[in-house]
């Protein structure tokens, strides 16, 4: 099997109400670059929460006691921690610098996935970038938007960079999915000796996540879409696995909570 991961070229600084569907129509078409049936697109975060909107700006924000105290603690700005709370369903660990939560979505990350970096600051006033309030759902619409318009069945990830428990730095990881199963199950298969598989499940949609988080960079590469070719979707058949949930591990399974 040959796998390419892509940048797709002249995307544009995002802003909101843009249609980010019709700016990779664009990019691929200057390239050129036909998209294909079952080609995969990684999407950045950061320009489905630009177009979506999500900003806030700090000055616009008032802390609560939670947020002070706990701002006190981990030595952030008390504005900066409110939002933080307000994006999340807990507080999982916490120490000087460091501020881990789940968020309202379900992921265990850092600061509940607010951004600051390459946003702009009109007027001087310091803002930050939310993630989107479904980013399953933003997939979906811009598969669907890439249907209509090419006639092409593709699957949308929406990635973030993410630090992960064992380990240091960070890597791109799936937070929307659309057109493919997010994990594949491969429990009761056999290995090349014929052994059954009796936990092996690939979390599929996190290693393209991570491949593209490569080509997209992390400072002024400006490519914040890959296309990637060679890779054949398994499709969920479970309404219940659609999307991003399969990845989730609940808090009664996590072992490190």
């Amino acid at each position: 099997m040959e796998l390419t991961f892509s940048a797709l070229p002249n995307i544009p600084l995002v802003a909101p109400q843009d249609n980010v569907a019709e700016l990779i129509i664009a990019a691929a078409q200057s390239k050129p670059i036909e998209i294909a049936e079952n080609d995969v697109i990684v999407i950045a975060q950061k320009i489905i929460s630009k177009a979506e909107d999500r900003y806030v700006t700090l000055n616009d924000i008032t802390p609560s006691e939670e947020a002070k105290k706990l701002a006190s603690e981990v030595h952030k700005d008390p504005r900066y921690v409110e939002l933080v709370l307000r994006e999340s369903n807990e507080v999982v660990r916490k120490k000087t610098g460091v501020l881990i939560v789940e968020h309202r979505l379900g992921f265990v990350h850092a600061n509940a996935g607010l951004d600051q970096s390459n946003i702009e600051h009109p007027d001087g006033q310091e803002r930050v970038l939310l993630l989107p309030i479904n980013p399953d759902l933003s997939a979906e619409n811009i598969r669907q938007h890439l249907k209509n318009q090419l006639g092409v069945n593709v699957a949308i990830i929406i990635n973030d960079s993410m630090g992960r428990a064992w380990r240091n730095g960070t890597l791109g990881l799936a937070i929307g999915v659309a057109g493919l199963s997010a994990l594949e199950d491969y429990v009761g298969g056999e290995d090349i000796f014929g052994r059954e598989l009796k936990v092996t499940a690939v979390a599929a949609a996190d290693e393209l996540a991570a491949g593209a988080s490569i080509v997209m960079g992390q400072t002024q590469e400006k490519t914040p879409v890959v296309l990637v070719r060679g890779y054949t979707p398994q499709q969920p058949t479970d309404p219940d696995q659609q999307g991003i949930t399969p990845l989730l591990r609940s808090k009664e399974q996590d072992l490190f909570r």
